[in-house]
């Protein structure tokens, strides 16, 4: 892979992570409304620990993907 695609795999990879979260959490919150987690967290609780796991890495490889970006780009 050329050094000049690069950002372009990082934003693939960040897309995902915030695809993973939405199915994650809503299974998280299908579970949690049918009855399948028996502790008395709320709802939310479950969502800020979904966040921490996906969303915060996805930020982490977004800003990485623009660095690459401006520091490869074609002149």
């Amino acid at each position: 892979m050329k050094k000049e695609n690069i950002y372009k795999f990082l934003y693939i990879v960040a897309a995902l992570l915030v695809v993973g979260f939405a199915i994650a959490f809503g299974v998280d919150a299908y579970k949690y409304n049918t009855g399948g987690y028996l502790g008395s967290a709320p709802l939310y609780a479950y969502a800020l620990v979904r966040a921490v796991e996906f969303i915060f890495p996805s930020v982490i490889v977004f800003v990485a993907a623009l660095i690459c970006k401006k520091k490869f780009a074609k002149k």
